[in-house]
């Protein structure tokens, strides 16, 4: 399929992502009226769908997992670039706008969309099937990087407060870094196949990988095409990023407005860049494509630490004010319990309903505890 093709058939993935750039440019200065917040609103929405689309086109050239992987690290570096511009607002919440988001990140991807790819891929094939063996090499590095830069800091000493001291914080970068790496080397080169979507029988059990040339859809699209979906992808997360920039002073305002905690702010903030991936996500698990949705939701939430912490600790040399990094023992009471149901879940390599159900709820519990501590 040409580009010319493309731009035919899919032709609203390409104007939106244009037309909110646009926008965001027009209204940078100002943008404070609602008529303005609302159109704003829109093309957020937009930009997120087209997202969507770009990244589902880069992914099919590319072949899995490194689709998966280009969308976590793009999110991602978006993700860093909101949080070092809210940091960088000042305000009592500056020192944990990290951490929250952070931990946000990581509950909606542990439970949100691993939770919501189970229950849509279990509901319509009955049974779904993933390796267990990657998946569970990716959950083992999200929960080494989570203890590393969320829970330690709440047990040392050195610092008051759930903050590293200088030090500390360098090697919790260092640490994240080569942890990230280490995996991404594992994924995509030394162990590919233990990330690529399988087949199974009809009791759920894998029998091998999935016959990429059988499985009914298109053939991978032109070089061309790929590029051209990768620049409009780029287009759609910068929107993204800075459209949520332009609505965080509003949500900020709604947030304190009803009398919620600050830590909301990080909540909405995550929901907004992790859209994208979500949406992809569930498309993949109802096409059976469990492994995809799975390489999705714990790569960026090991991207949303191992890329953010080293940034937000190199930022801190230019940047003033303490960073706190370590978790309330709420929060690191409902990080336990999504490990082990994680853990439980993806053991047996295969999941039914039930299993989404109960992530979905924790999802919620964190919800519940984030506006209601």
């Amino acid at each position: 399929m040409s580009t010319t093709s493309l731009r035919g058939r899919f032709q609203w993935t390409v104007v939106v992502p244009v037309l909110a750039l646009a926008l965001l440019v027009a209204t940078w200065s100002n943008h404070e009226q609602p008529v303005i917040l609302w159109a704003i609103g829109a093309a957020l929405v937009g930009a997120v769908l087209a997202a969507v689309h770009h990244a589902e086109v880069v992914a099919h050239k590319v072949g899995e997992p490194f689709g998966s992987l280009i969308l976590a690290v793009a999110v991602t570096v978006i993700e860093v670039g909101l949080i070092l511009m809210l940091m960088s607002g000042g305000g009592d919440a500056s020192s944990t706008y990290a951490r929250d988001t952070v931990f946000a990140a990581v509950m909606i991807t542990f439970n949100g969309i691993v939770g919501l790819s189970l229950l849509v891929g279990a509901s319509k094939h009955h049974l779904v099937s993933f390796n267990a063996s990657g998946t569970g090499s990716a959950l083992a590095t999200v929960v080494a990087l989570a203890t590393v830069t969320l829970v330690l800091p709440r047990f040392t000493t050195s610092a008051a407060g759930g903050a590293y001291t200088a030090f500390q914080l360098g090697f919790a970068a260092v640490a994240s870094l080569l942890l990230y790496g280490a995996f991404v080397f594992t994924q995509t080169v030394r162990h590919r196949d233990f990330f690529l979507p399988v087949a199974s029988d009809v009791q759920g059990r894998v029998t091998g990988l999935l016959d990429e040339d059988s499985d009914g859809h298109a053939d991978p699209p032109a070089a061309k095409e790929a590029w051209f979906s990768l620049a409009l992808l780029l287009v759609a997360l910068v929107s993204v990023v800075f459209l949520a920039k332009l609505l965080s002073p509003t949500i900020e305002h709604g947030v304190v407005s009803a009398g919620l905690p600050y830590g909301v702010v990080g909540v909405v903030i995550a929901f907004l860049v992790l859209a994208p991936e979500s949406i992809s996500a569930v498309r993949n698990a109802l096409r059976d494509r469990v492994q995809t949705s799975l390489n999705l939701a714990y790569g960026s939430a090991m991207a949303s630490i191992g890329l953010t912490i080293p940034t937000i600790a190199v930022a801190m040399i230019w940047m003033e004010g303490p960073l706190t990094l370590g978790l309330d023992p709420t929060q690191m009471v409902l990080l336990a319990v999504s490990v082990v149901v994680a853990m439980l879940s993806i053991a047996p390599g295969r999941a039914n309903t039930l299993q989404g159900v109960v992530h979905l709820v924790l999802l919620a519990a964190f919800l519940v505890v984030s506006i209601q501590p």
